[in-house]
C-alpha cells in the first residue's frame, strides 16, 4: 500500500527541514473527508436521512477538499519531482475510476479529486515558472472561469476536465479543473512567498507527533482504504447485526 501523501509527496522526514504545519493541514484535511464520506455513505446506502450535498456537512466536504488542493500546491514548490508524483496519484485515480465502476456501479468516479490532483501536479512545473502574484491572478481567473463555465451545458461530456459538463455527465465525486486549478494556483503562491527555503515557519519542537499529522503523512493510504473498510462495517452494523 502507498505511503505517500494525497497531495503526491512523500512524507517529510524528521529533522530540518520538516514543515510539520503541512502535515497537520492535511492530516485535518482527510479526517474531514473520513466525516464526509461516512455521512454520505449512510445517507446513499442506508438511508439515513442526514444531508450531505446541503448545509454543514456539504461545507465540511468542500473545505476537506480545498485544504487539499492549496496543501498540493504549495508541495508542488517544494519538489523537484513533479512529474513523477502526479502519475503516481493519476494511477490511483484511475484505480479508484475501475474500483468504484466494478463495485458500486451508478456512483463511479469520472474525474474525482485524485483526477484532478494528478493532472494539476503534472501541470505545475510549467506554472512554477511564474511569481507568486501572477499565481494568484491565475488562481483567481481560473475561479472565475469556473463560475462562468458552471453556467453551460455542453451538448457532449468530452471536456468534463474542464467543468463543461453535458446534461447526462455524473459523477460521485467531481473536481474539475475550473475553478479547483485556481487553488492549487493559490497553494503554489503561498508556497513561493512562505517556503521558499523549505524551512517551517513554527520551531520544530512547536507540534507534538499525534494522530491528526500522522494521518496528513499517510493520507493517500487513508484516501484508499477508507471507504472500503467504512462500507463493510456499514454493512455489519446494519445487515449483519
Amino acid at each position: 500500500m502507498p505511503k505517500k501523501n494525497i497531495t503526491g509527496a512523500d512524507p517529510i522526514p524528521a529533522g530540518r527541514g520538516r514543515i510539520r504545519e503541512i502535515d497537520l493541514l492535511r492530516g485535518v484535511a482527510i479526517i474531514l473527508m473520513v466525516f464526509f464520506h461516512l455521512v454520505y455513505d449512510l445517507n446513499s446506502f442506508h438511508d439515513i436521512p442526514i444531508s450531505y450535498d446541503t448545509g454543514v456537512v456539504f461545507y465540511i466536504g468542500k473545505i476537506a477538499a480545498s485544504l487539499f488542493i492549496i496543501i498540493a500546491g504549495i508541495s508542488c514548490t517544494l519538489s523537484k519531482n513533479n512529474v513523477k508524483r502526479g502519475l503516481y496519484v493519476l494511477f490511483w485515480a484511475f484505480v479508484v475510476t475501475a474500483a468504484t465502476s466494478f463495485a458500486v456501479p451508478g456512483s463511479n468516479i469520472v474525474f474525482g479529486i485524485l483526477h484532478f490532483l494528478g493532472i494539476s501536479i503534472l501541470l505545475s512545473p510549467f506554472f512554477q515558472r511564474f511569481n507568486a502574484y501572477v499565481l494568484f491572478f491565475l488562481g483567481t481567473a481560473s475561479l472565475l472561469f469556473g463560475l462562468y463555465a458552471a453556467e453551460i451545458t455542453m451538448p457532449n461530456n468530452l471536456l468534463i476536465p474542464f467543468g463543461l459538463m453535458g446534461e447526462s455527465f455524473y459523477s460521485a465525486d467531481y473536481y474539475p479543473l475550473f475553478p479547483w486549478f485556481g487553488l492549487f494556483l493559490y497553494g503554489g503562491a503561498i508556497g513561493k512567498l512562505k517556503y521558499s527555503n523549505n524551512v517551517s515557519l513554527f520551531p520544530l519542537n512547536a507540534f507534538r507527533t499525534n494522530f491528526v499529522d500522522l494521518s496528513g503523512q499517510h493520507s493517500l493510504t487513508i484516501y484508499l482504504v477508507h471507504q472500503p473498510l467504512i462500507l463493510s462495517a456499514l454493512y455489519l452494523v446494519f445487515t449483519v447485526a
